[in-house]
């Protein structure tokens, strides 16, 4: 049953159930990853619950955090309960949890591979176990689903009051592939972090780096982010800039670690000592905390996404790196064609070497042009720090729960209620 503290009554002859409206939102129960676990979801999904609770002190978010197989994490206390990723009881002992709690919403950060069984359909476990209106935000989202792949995100989409992807291709993809109403998808930007701009060269100085012109790539290590292209780049833009280094940031991803160790990474090295490049490149091979990461992208002078997945419509690394004022070079992925679009950056073609050093080897040879990219990039990214992207998310929240018809008997907001009682909240409280 509803708390009375957030729900208005109306009784104004609108069928047998008793119709509420709740005024706001006042506890939120957030599923996903959480820091110090290493992935960008994680990272993701704790900015989240940190955003929320910075911009809307009032409202109380409890955090579910995922745990993979054969890990243990020393969460926060702001994690109120960790998962089993394939343990099917530990989904619904957090869905009796969430229950006894009371949330006004459920928001499950979906990514394939964080929950358990096939496709992460154990997620069901709990949120068919759950009565408060469930949002999902989707991650990834495929065009070409296997099966199963098809059947956890109709089901997720079904179940669902809302969906939220962070790229209008995501919600074109959702309507042609998988028949779901574009009107039923919001799209929301990923967050960065509200940081300062600093010129490059004095983030080097302060940081403590080699003052050298720098190229950045940073992320967990794997194949199909496209580092062999730039690697083959590199003779190219150093004959225009001989002194230029390409940084490369970030672990191995650690499933690729227990596949087959380094084994990429020493490939990658291969490629540059037989182009005669090693002396180029600097690898970071660690997971860096937040702040030294933003320092690592404060000092670059382009940033590159070479990705090889033109599907992907989600790169939390590339809107950092947007966010800090970086001059950037990425493929045409879905993501980057929208967000770099408007002179905020220049797109090539996939595995496209020329292209790739000519539009890096100008960016660094040309200050002026150099200079207007990080402006406009950095001019974009205001609108994109963790506090909008809370306020954004808060708004299709009140928008779902306040439009949607409400539900007749039990207290959910996901059906409608039958005959000449499905009336949106609106209406009734213009009624009442």
């Amino acid at each position: 049953m509803m708390r009375p503290d957030t729900a208005r009554i109306f009784s104004s002859g609108f069928g047998a159930g008793t119709v509420l409206h709740r005024s706001h939102v006042d506890r939120i129960a957030l599923i996903g990853n959480a820091l110090p676990r290493l992935c960008g979801l994680a990272t993701f999904t704790s900015h989240v619950h940190d955003a929320l609770r910075e911009r809307f002190p009032a409202v109380a978010v409890d955090h579910y955090a995922m745990v993979d197989p054969g890990r243990s994490y020393r969460f926060p206390p702001s994690v109120t309960r960790a998962i089993a990723q394939e343990d099917r009881a530990s989904y619904r002992d957090a869905a009796r949890a969430i229950e006894a709690s009371r949330p006004d919403l459920v928001w499950v950060q979906h990514e394939f591979g964080i929950y358990g069984g096939p496709a992460g359909s154990y997620l069901f476990e709990l949120v068919d176990r759950i009565s408060a209106p469930l949002v999902v935000t989707l991650h990834t989202v495929l065009e070409t689903p296997d099966p199963e792949q098809r059947r956890v995100i109709e089901r997720l989409a079904a179940r669902a009051s809302l969906l939220i992807v962070m790229a209008e291709r995501g919600r074109e993809i959702l309507e042609r592939v998988y028949g779901i109403r574009g009107n039923e998808v919001a799209v929301i930007p990923h967050g960065v972090p509200d940081r300062a701009y600093v010129d490059p060269g004095v983030a080097r100085s302060r940081f403590g780096l080699e003052d050298r012109p720098t190229i950045l790539t940073f992320g967990l290590l794997s194949p199909g982010k496209g580092i062999e292209t730039v690697i083959e780049a590199l003779p190219a833009i150093l004959r225009r800039r001989p002194d230029a280094l390409y940084s490369i940031v970030g672990a191995t991803h650690p499933h690729l670690i227990a596949h087959e160790g380094e084994a990429y990474r020493e490939r990658l090295q291969t490629l540059a000592a037989g182009l005669g490049v090693d002396h180029a490149l600097r690898w970071e091979n660690r997971f860096l905390g937040e702040q030294e990461l933003l320092d690592r992208i404060a000092a670059a002078d382009v940033y590159v996404t070479p990705y090889a997945n033109p599907a992907q419509i989600t790169s939390g690394t590339l809107a950092y790196a947007l966010g800090l004022g970086k001059p950037i070079v990425s493929t045409p992925y879905a993501h980057a064609a929208e967000l770099l679009a408007q002179g905020r950056g220049t797109l090539v073609g996939f595995g496209d070497v020329p292209a790739t050093a000519d539009a890096i080897g100008t960016l660094l040879s040309n200050d002026v042009r150099r200079a207007r990219g990080a402006a406009a990039a950095y001019a974009h990214g205001r609108s994109m720090i963790w506090a909008r992207m809370a306020e954004r998310s808060m708004a299709a929240f009140g928008e779902m729960l306040g439009e949607r018809p409400a539900t007749c008997g039990a207290m959910r907001w996901v059906s409608a209620c039958p005959g000449d009682a499905a009336v949106t909240v609106r209406q009734m409280a213009t009624a009442g």
